[in-house]
């Protein structure tokens, strides 16, 4: 059912983090309060990563009693103990939240009773080229097991357009035995996180909420208004869903233009970053994208993917933007080998047997998130050619390192032992004073530095 759109398309709560009432520990309910009943409600955000945990911190914030399920035992202890795996989230952020007696992680189901509003906020990935919606079936069943009455239940993970209400909603009413809508609230929240973006976090970046009808919607609404500080209601789940899909696609696409013309560029002679930079000047028709090495994290690779997959399915017709995307986009690791193999063989040397250094393994500056990461089928190109690669990144956890590559740090002793190094991600932690007035060899895949020995893509 649609809800008929409102005159005032997007609803500022006032509850940020700066706000008085936050200051003071009020915290707004979920829905309208009824004699008796309380301001703070219980809350289950199942999914513990880059997406649940900030937003199970806020709701601690924000006043609510919140459990965060997961299905890892280890990441459920450290939590616990106040170690936060999520960067966004320091150790002392959670641990106030701990302190507060209003937030612990759970491996298990049976403390997810008597919740007031769930929130799935688990991992949908592509696997073999589709989508996989095993994790989200999976949490909508545990979530459905515990589904009272009158109770919210609200799909965050990314997904196709029709997921909440013929999916997600059907699996719920199942293990619950209540009706979508007249026995519990449902809807659709399309997460925005950046991954160490300090100036838009969780609070102060405007969420777009929806319900499948207009009692869903009042709920979710009324959930997230208690802890981001503007909420934009649209009128159905499905148009939620694409919301997503279209910001990422938008993405997608123009990084893909960026990234073929920087090709056809080089073989050109043209400077692309220069055209980049000049263009940028107007203001307006124009968005700047700069080319890369490839997209990585779990949206670029992946959501495009998920709207081609329903376009296919349910029309028979291919959305022939998307699938030239991720064609550009997955060919450019191995377009920066190709062009590190030719900067090789004018300085008469072979990738066999050369010394690399890879500064970068993350697909985000200044974060530790190595997933889908273009660097890491790059680095694994390189190691297979035969050529020695040694890997600098403060950020990236070990267990992401190819097999047959070395940690390191960025230092003199590197920069003097590489043939070529290779910059595919510019952390702010690199110094990159110690490459000028170097001999060092450098392809720049982010237009970084500039010189007579350096290569930019």
């Amino acid at each position: 059912m649609l809800v008929a759109a409102k005159a005032a398309h997007v609803r500022h709560s006032g509850v940020g983090p700066n706000s008085q009432e936050a200051q003071d520990g009020w915290t707004h309910s979920v829905g309208p309060l009824r004699d008796g009943e309380s301001s703070m409600s219980r809350v289950i955000i199942v999914g513990q990563g880059y997406v649940g945990l900030p937003l199970a911190i806020r709701a601690t914030e924000a006043g609510h009693e919140v459990i965060g399920f997961e299905v890892d035992p280890a990441k459920a202890t450290a939590l616990n103990e106040g170690r936060s795996h999520v960067e966004d989230i320091s150790d002392e952020r959670l641990s106030a939240s701990i302190a507060t007696g209003r937030y612990r992680a759970t491996t298990e189901e049976a403390d997810l009773d008597g919740f007031d509003v769930a929130v799935i906020s688990v991992p949908t990935p592509l696997t073999e080229g589709l989508p996989d919606l095993s994790f989200m079936e999976q949490a909508a069943a545990v979530v459905g097991a515990h589904l009272a009455q009158g109770a919210t239940v609200v799909l965050e993970s990314t997904t196709y357009p029709g997921t909440t209400e013929e999916l997600i909603g059907p699996i719920l009413a199942e293990a619950s035995g209540l009706e979508m809508g007249a026995g519990f609230h449902l809807g659709y929240s399309p997460e925005r996180i950046d991954p160490g973006n300090q100036t838009w976090r969780l609070e102060n970046t405007p969420k777009v909420v929806a319900g499948i009808d207009p009692a869903s919607l009042e709920k979710v609404q009324a959930f997230y208004d208690s802890v981001v500080d503007t909420t934009v209601p649209v009128s159905g789940t499905r148009e939620a869903e694409l919301t997503k899909l279209l910001e990422n696609t938008f993405r997608h696409v123009n990084i893909a233009l960026v990234n073929e013309l920087a090709m056809f560029s080089h073989d050109l002679g043209i400077n692309i970053w220069e055209a980049i930079d000049a263009a940028s000047t107007k203001p307006f028709g124009y968005m700047r994208f700069t080319p890369g090495p490839g997209v990585g994290g779990h949206c670029l690779p992946v959501d495009p993917s998920y709207l081609s997959w329903q376009v296919k399915r349910s029309l028979g017709r291919t959305f022939r933007f998307v699938e030239l995307a991720n064609d550009v986009n997955q060919h450019m690791p191995a377009y920066v080998v190709d062009r590190l193999i030719a900067t090789l063989n004018r300085r008469k040397m072979a990738v066999n047997g050369s010394k690399l250094l890879l500064l970068g393994l993350a697909y985000k500056s200044n974060t530790g998130d190595a997933r889908e990461s273009p660097s890491v089928p790059l680095a694994e190109h390189v190691i297979t050619l035969g050529a020695e690669l040694r890997i600098a990144d403060p950020h990236v956890h070990d267990r992401y390192l190819p097999e047959g590559s070395t940690r390191v740090a960025f230092d003199a002793e590197q920069i003097a032992w590489a043939d070529t190094i290779i910059l595919a991600m510019d952390h702010s932690a690199f110094d990159f004073d110690l490459l000028v007035g170097s001999d060092a060899h450098v392809l720049d895949c982010r237009n970084k530095l500039d010189g007579p020995n350096i290569e930019r893509l």
